[in-house]
């Protein structure tokens, strides 16, 4: 079922996680022992990231360098197809345009189509560190927007191939990302917007935002948006802040600033347990009010651990 559809049909706000894959080495059964506490919470929908692979030169014996990857996660294909068999719950595996061409692009969709999920998420995507800036891949998509227009046009059937006759579409419903606060990279929150509703003309179903700490943040963001003419359902993604290399970290990586109430008391923390217990209450309250304003959903970024995600969903579902 499409992200949009469970949208359209509810009552009241939605309950939806966001997971990341496993590291290398690492088995399934983490992604399923993160899922499994909040099942009784009736999850509608799952987002799988995508990381990019990195790499490093290792000098090797005989003085010459090799290429090795540090860091890599498994496919999202796989993980989103294995989560939508083991639990029937929709599956939103990301689509990003770093490190895949065109073609890479819709060879995943194909498979996507064979495994019977038909939600995406169209996202740019980061860099990684070895970049001094983002680079997009040779023969691949430089924006989301590009990503969007791909998924449409395979929804239309119209595929890279264009010799092609009477390819069957895809139907796939596309989400894309907004930063209430700003994307670090845009010169102004208004330009940013502008590119924004570029993205859901070009064919996007509905917007799932940035983590965030001020609900008036957000609300603000929700009131621009309709004023644009941005009417299509708009998802406030949260985070529960469990430790204190948080507490710096993600107001710097994600261009976010904390509420100076609810900094004043995680100042007063002196440890990560401290911390989390004043993230989990700061977010209980953040949900319930989002939740009393009618969001369509209420998207939490778990990070691959649930027991806060899950403290905090039952005081508010």
């Amino acid at each position: 079922m499409k992200v949009i559809e469970h949208i359209r049909t509810a009552k009241k706000p939605l309950f939806s996680i966001e997971i990341l894959p496993p590291l290398k080495g690492m088995s399934i059964d983490s992604i399923y022992d993160a899922i499994d506490p909040l099942l009784d919470f009736d999850i509608k929908f799952i987002d799988v990231t995508y990381h990019r692979e990195e790499y490093v030169w290792r000098k090797k014996p005989d003085g010459t360098e090799e290429k090795v990857a540090i860091r890599k996660r498994p496919g999202t294909v796989g993980i989103s197809a294995a989560i939508l068999n083991k639990y029937k719950i929709d599956t939103v595996p990301h689509l990003i345009c770093g490190g895949f061409s065109k073609e890479e692009t819709e060879n995943a969709l194909i498979e996507l189509t064979f495994h019977g999920i038909d939600n995406v998420l169209a996202i740019r995507g980061d860099k990684i560190k070895s970049e001094h800036r983002w680079t997009p891949q040779p023969d691949g998509h430089h924006h989301a927007i590009d990503l969007v227009k791909q998924v449409v046009s395979m929804n239309k059937g119209a595929y890279l191939d264009g010799d092609l006759m009477d390819a069957t579409p895809t139907n796939f419903c596309i989400g894309v990302a907004a930063y209430p606060e700003v994307h670090f990279e845009a010169k102004t929150l208004e330009a940013d917007m502008e590119f924004l509703k570029q993205k859901i003309a070009a064919g996007a179903d509905y917007i799932v935002t940035q983590m965030f700490f001020d609900n008036a943040k957000f609300f603000s963001f929700v009131d621009k948006c309709r004023a644009m003419g941005i009417m299509v359902p708009i998802i406030p993604g949260l985070k529960v802040l469990t430790t204190k290399r948080q507490v710096k970290g993600l107001p710097e990586i994600f261009s976010i600033d904390l509420p100076e109430e609810f900094l004043n008391e995680l100042e007063k923390c002196t440890t990560d347990k401290e911390v989390k217990e004043v993230g989990i209450e700061w977010c209980i309250n953040q949900s319930k009010e989002l939740y009393r304003s009618n969001v369509p959903v209420l998207h939490f970024y778990t990070m691959g651990t649930s027991d806060s995600t899950k403290r905090v969903v039952e005081k508010v579902f």
